[in-house]
């Protein structure tokens, strides 16, 4: 039975068709007789118990420059709709959040994707505390002389933002470094925010693995290998994909995981990898469909609106 989608997103005029994973996912919906809206956060409102949002209606097209047709903005009661699609890009900040209480406003009615409760309670660097046997040595924290300890525990180590995105502020201070109180001074002078600290692994020179995970199950995975020179393997930051399969450590992570997402309403998941480490669970807008859909010659955007339609037809 064709759904009513509402996609909230970043601008879609402005995405890269061969690597947006929002695109592949409004490309899968059409081709299947779903029907499509398309509104950016902004234009999110509630107003006497109503969610709504100025939408507009949405085709798509794989043609470079001109992939999408979009309608007149109008009022789109949110209530009327099948699924809501939560992907808007991070950072994830009282905005975002904001966003995941409108919505949580939907349910039971409007299945939203994924589950705005746990995307609220489950920040990508945070939901792996849940699974201390799988991360690296890990500190969160915000005074110098605790990142210090750590520091001098570990000798070589990665300092990041604790709701950064996209390797923006990630970096290593190796044995010979000397700028972690001058790092800390710049976080601090910025937000309030504790900083996560993690032991270096070395086997990021191979690669950071993103292992996607459909309704708590694992599809595939890429291998993102930094760039000459680099420590972050981010392809926002010029990482680049390259086929990979997934080992036997990998299944056992989705397998420790999986459950976990599943009973939260995450069907739409990216974990990072990196050697034998959980490193982080993207939940809020995970990427890597189109990559992997062309190394591996799967649909992977199928398998997400299978159990999408299966959660509906439940």
């Amino acid at each position: 039975m064709p759904l009513r989608i509402a996609f909230q997103m970043d601008p879609i005029t402005g995405v890269d068709i061969d690597a947006d994973s929002t695109f592949r996912l409004a490309e899968e919906a059409q081709g299947r007789g779903h029907e499509m809206f398309f509104y950016t956060p902004d234009r999110l409102t509630w107003r006497d118990g109503r969610v709504v949002a100025r939408a507009q209606s949405m085709t798509v097209r794989r043609v470079k420059g001109d992939h999408v047709t979009l309608g007149e903005e109008h009022e789109l009661d949110l209530g009327t709709v099948d699924v809501v699609w939560l992907r808007q890009d991070p950072p994830f900040d009282m905005g975002y959040i904001t966003t995941t209480h409108i919505l949580e406003q939907l349910s039971p009615q409007v299945l939203v994707v994924n589950d705005p409760f746990w995307v609220r309670n489950c920040p990508e660097k945070l939901l792996v505390l849940q699974f201390p046997d799988l991360i690296p040595p890990t500190m969160i924290a915000r005074e110098l002389e605790d990142l210090r300890s750590f520091k001098a525990e570990h000798d070589d180590i990665i300092l990041k933002p604790l709701y950064g995105n996209g390797g923006a502020g990630v970096f290593r201070l190796d044995p010979n470094d000397r700028n972690l109180a001058s790092l800390h001074e710049l976080f601090v002078t910025l937000s309030r925010e504790p900083l996560i600290a993690q032991k270096f692994i070395p086997d990021v020179s191979n690669g950071d693995k993103r292992v996607i995970l459909v309704d708590g199950e694992p599809v595939g995975a890429i291998n993102r290998v930094p760039a000459a020179g680099e420590t972050r393997s981010n392809m926002h930051v010029g990482g680049r994909p390259e086929k990979i399969g997934l080992s036997d450590r990998d299944k056992e992570i989705c397998a420790a995981i999986g459950p976990l997402l599943r009973e939260r309403g995450q069907i739409f998941v990216g974990i990072d990898v990196i050697g034998d480490y959980l490193t982080e669970i993207n939940v809020t807008s995970p990427t890597g469909i189109q990559e992997l859909e062309r190394f591996d010659g799967i649909n992977v955007a199928e398998k997400i609106w299978q159990a999408i339609e299966a959660r509906r037809a439940g």
